[in-house]
């Protein structure tokens, strides 16, 4: 049986992307391998979000060509965001690749890397959920891709044009495909999609994510469900309601607002304002008091001013997010912010993101001492690290446990834990 290697960059959604692919890999007879030296061929699977993005993607895929040059692999296949971004380019550009496989192809994965070289596997119908996958996260914990595209039409990004318009899953397949992965072992899922609050607008009328996660809760295996990629003005209270009400929905939020200042939003073409976002937050605390807030804010976005930035500090000062990820904007060409008069300079750009990294480094530190003394539940990763609900995997913090000489911890296990101390986005703790 041949074997098939997957590197898969980017985000989550992309992670996601490439389960379906595997799966369909997988069910054609492919061996899937974390073992590079022993792999037949490979599966790159990419992110062009970013030009950074783009420039890895590219330095992985070259990387991966010079193997199959060497007679490592027999063949190269390349899947996501950059296919979409480039398309027949990139098979110029690197005329050792075998197959380009889009992110509205992921089903022909396996006809393709069995074609001849230069293959373009066929896009195919809407979403829905996938008929094969195979789980490339840790058995405890996956994602569940609720939804794919985007309407929003921020002007710095360039995923609308990548990934097409917002398309939700049904809500019947949407459980069956969470029944599974419960099946396979997670008791961690994920929700994800480039923005889960729109969820069931486009099937529906209507956003319909407290309809999706009533019907979620009910697979009682599955011990946390977690919301990522939220808009604020979109998280209806019936959705706060039940995350507020139901103890398997984790009282944390990925919410990624960009930026605070009126001006700055106005012209990033994003629906919040300053007022709208504080009143969340503010609405957010008063129904769970413990709930963890994680946000993203770009810097230098053209036209940001001096004071636009001084607004987005304080604010970052005083509103005590659990974590924050940082970015320099990003010229990318494609989109209309890449035209925009008022450029920042590079300089300008990296001493404000350390300034904000600075101020939430301090806000960390506050947020730490609070949590020292405090007793958690924590879902086990590894034998001796795992997270409390404020952690997403791979983004946020973990947990180092002491067990006392006790055996060590099963990952996938939810154990209880004193936190005794932390550093940054490390806590260490001891078992109660």
């Amino acid at each position: 049986m041949p074997k098939l290697f997957i590197v898969s960059l980017g985000c989550s959604k992309n992670l996601a992307d490439a389960e379906v692919m595997a799966g369909e890999l997988a069910a054609a007879g492919w061996e899937l391998t974390a073992d590079e030296d022993g792999a037949d061929a490979a599966l790159l699977n990419t992110c062009a979000f970013l030009g950074s993005a783009v420039e890895e993607s590219e330095g992985e895929l070259r990387r991966l060509l010079a193997l199959k040059a060497r007679g490592k692999l027999s063949k190269v296949m390349v899947a996501g965001c950059l296919v979409e971004r480039e398309k027949e380019r990139l098979l110029a550009r690197f005329p050792g690749l075998d197959a380009l496989v889009g992110i509205h192809a992921l089903s022909k994965a396996a006809e393709a890397i069995g074609k001849n070289r230069n293959y373009i596997a066929p896009a195919g119908g809407g979403i829905s959920s996938p008929r094969l996958k195979a789980r490339l996260t840790a058995p405890h914990s996956a994602y569940l891709k609720i939804a794919d595209g985007c309407d929003n039409r921020c002007a710095y990004c360039l995923i609308p044009s990548i990934r097409g318009p917002f398309r939700s899953k049904p809500v019947e397949e949407l459980a069956e495909e969470a029944r599974n992965l419960a099946d396979s072992g997670a008791v961690e899922i994920s929700l994800i999609a480039q923005d889960t609050t729109s969820y069931g607008i486009d099937l529906y009328g209507r956003s319909r994510l407290a309809w999706l996660l009533n019907t979620l809760v009910r697979i009682k295996s599955v011990k946390w469900w977690r919301l990522m990629y939220v808009y604020p003005e979109r998280l209806t209270p019936e959705v706060i309601e039940l995350m507020r009400g139901n103890k398997s929905i984790c009282r944390y939020l990925d919410m990624p607002l960009q930026h605070v200042a009126d001006r700055v939003l106005k012209r990033m073409n994003r629906v919040s304002t300053e007022k709208s976002i504080k009143e969340k937050i503010a609405e957010l605390r008063r129904a769970m008091p413990n709930i963890a807030l994680r946000t993203n804010f770009i810097v230098g976005f053209p036209g940001e001013s001096a004071e636009d930035f001084s607004r987005l500090l304080a604010f970052v000062k005083t509103a005590r997010f659990d974590s924050v990820g940082m970015f320099k904007y990003s010229q990318e060409p494609g989109t209309p912010a890449a035209g925009f008069p008022g450029q920042v300079p590079e300089s300008v750009k990296a001493a404000r993101a350390e300034a904000l990294i600075s101020a939430q480094s301090r806000v960390l530190d506050t947020i730490n001492a609070g949590l020292k003394g405090r007793n958690f539940e924590v879902l086990m990763d590894s034998p001796y690290t795992g997270r409390t609900y404020r952690d997403a995997p791979e983004i946020d913090g973990r947990v180092e446990i002491l067990t006392g000489g006790k055996t060590p911890l099963k990952a996938g296990g939810l154990v209880k834990v004193k936190i005794t101390g932390a550093a940054g986005y490390v806590r260490r703790a001891e078992l109660l």
